[in-house]
């Protein structure tokens, strides 16, 4: 994908029936569909369901079969409640009549209340970065050729990562910045600044929990998958606006990950926050 409008385009659904929708996948380089992508496709899907005055504030997500990048994925969607404030929802994805995915996720009005954050980190702004193309550009004769042909694809964010690092360098703290931004405009509507913001919340955290370890993700030897994902959405955005996404790993063990995200605009403010715990199954 060249750009947002056409990752716009994948997660508009096809309704086939009530509560139940149909899309499409993209490649980015791998028979699997991308974790980000069906998790969007499921947000947009609940949202067919949910009144127009309500906006998601929080979805948790189990990816249980990886998705096959040939086949369309029907989405269903279960009304769990709608009151006065809150609505409910819970999304299974199928192929071949078998569960891939599940997301529960709750939506909420507008409402005033008391407000406070954690700050952003002092660092580097994006105009004064290179971006992952650039980076492929700049180094190619030195980057591994499972990471070049990745960054390499057309994506439909532009990533300027903050902290340059060597993938095969053991010891180094579990702990990333990278500023991200959507190739195109985003419509002004908030329904949809979040499904393009969730797609983009699967990229870099699980590589997070690599860097103590000196291990490539597209290393022969690695096997890596995401296993859940949780998201929250504090305060409206702009994904067509620089967003940095601040990463970090508390944890690795039994062959899991745990990594942590949380994501800001240019001004400081944090918009959403995002957790995730991954496989990362060393080679023998």
């Amino acid at each position: 994908m060249k750009s947002v409008n056409e990752l716009i385009d994948l997660l508009t659904l096809e309704k086939i029936e009530e509560n139940l929708f149909r899309g499409q996948s993209h490649s980015l380089g791998s028979k699997r569909v991308f974790g980000g992508q069906v998790l969007a496709q499921a947000l947009q899907a609940a949202y067919e369901t949910v009144d127009l005055s309500r906006t998601v504030h929080s979805l948790h997500c189990y990816f249980v079969l990886p998705g096959d990048i040939e086949r369309p994925i029907v989405f269903e969607v279960e009304t769990i409640r709608d009151g006065g404030s809150f609505s409910t929802r819970r999304v299974k994805a199928i192929q071949r009549g078998k569960a891939i995915f599940f997301m529960s996720a709750s939506f909420h009005l507008d409402e005033h209340g008391f407000s406070h954050q954690i700050p952003m980190d002092s660092v580097a702004q994006p105009d004064d970065l290179i971006s992952w193309k650039e980076i492929v550009e700049k180094f190619s004769d030195f980057l591994p050729q499972g990471i070049k042909k990745f960054l390499s694809v057309d994506h439909p964010f532009t990533f300027k990562p903050v902290e340059l690092f060597d993938p095969t360098a053991e010891g180094q703290r579990p702990i990333r910045n990278v500023w991200m931004r959507s190739i195109g405009d985003v419509p002004n509507d908030q329904r949809i600044q979040q499904a393009v913001l969730a797609y983009a919340s699967d990229y870099n955290l699980l590589t997070t929990a690599l860097l103590p370890h000196g291990k490539r993700a597209y290393a022969s030897d690695m096997q890596m998958a995401s296993l859940d994902h949780a998201m929250w959405f504090h305060r409206p955005f702009q994904a067509d606006e620089w967003l940095l996404y601040s990463i970090d790993s508390p944890s690795a063990s039994g062959a899991r990950g745990f990594t942590r995200g949380n994501i800001y605009n240019l001004r400081g403010d944090l918009v959403a926050s995002v957790a995730q715990e991954g496989l990362i199954r060393p080679g023998s």
